[in-house]
């Protein structure tokens, strides 16, 4: 039987396509992040309470819904911002899911009294200054949500990248001279306004206030271009935060 012979490029390539499948396998995807920020029309408060009662049961049941097999965590800014009322952060594989959740969200009755003056989109990805990155957004259920949108200048991405990583090491080591300040940092290049959504936790809003002065000396601090509006939120569930709305508690069975 005659020998068959293979081009050595073609074991090269199956070699790695077998890599590639591999670290498919090992990897986990990457995840579509979405910040929402609602704000809800005053003269809702004004609606009979069993009206207003059946439209928080139809918001709560599009939340629980997602929530089902995917992040959702529910967020309320009522005291700490006067343009908007509440925050939901939602997570999923893929974009498509993220869609028919906030479709399915607007046929509430609620929706149908609110607005949405915040919006931010995103990926998780590996970050090439940090070994610590995360593809997934992992709560610590710590009290407060910080988040805002960041863009940096353009000269950033001219500086040689050794030295744009010296410089955010001495970024990282101020973070972590921070330990209770628990960071998700998400990417948005070509995917919305802003290039990433800051998201920290923590349990005393007067910690990442230093934190943040904290980082306004260092310098990659420099090359910040955009880093508002910034949110401050309250961690609770779907329901606490919708009763935050207009101060009357809903039964979720009714």
């Amino acid at each position: 039987m005659e020998a068959i012979l293979f081009p050595a490029a073609a074991f090269r390539g199956a070699a790695n396509r077998s890599s590639r499948i591999l670290e498919a396998i090992a990897m986990p995807e990457r995840q579509f992040v979405k910040y929402t920020f609602l704000k809800v029309d005053p003269a809702w408060r004004r609606l009979d309470p069993e009206e207003r009662a059946t439209h928080k049961r139809e918001f709560i049941a599009a939340c629980e819904d997602f929530a089902s097999e995917r992040l959702l965590r529910a967020f309320s800014l009522v005291g700490t911002r006067g343009d908007a009322d509440l925050l939901l952060l939602t997570q999923a594989v893929n974009l498509e899911r993220i869609h028919e959740f906030h479709v399915v969200l607007a046929q509430s009755g609620l929706m149908a009294w609110a607005e949405t003056p915040y919006s931010f989109l995103a990926m998780t990805k590996p970050s090439e200054y940090s070994d610590e990155s995360r593809l997934e957004v992992r709560p610590a259920h710590s009290k407060y949500l910080f988040v805002y949108p960041f863009v940096k200048t353009r000269e950033w991405y001219a500086v040689n990248p050794k030295e744009r990583w010296r410089i955010m090491q001495e970024h990282i080591r101020v973070g972590k001279e921070y330990p209770d300040v628990d960071l998700n940092t998400s990417y948005s290049f070509g995917l919305d306004d802003q290039e990433f959504v800051v998201a920290f936790e923590g349990d005393e809003p007067s910690v990442f206030l230093d934190l943040v002065q904290r980082l306004r000396t260092t310098e990659s601090s420099a090359y910040t271009k955009r880093d508002t509006p910034t949110f401050t939120c309250l961690s609770m569930s779907v329901e606490r935060a919708l009763n935050a709305l207009d101060g009357a508690a809903v039964s979720i069975t009714a």
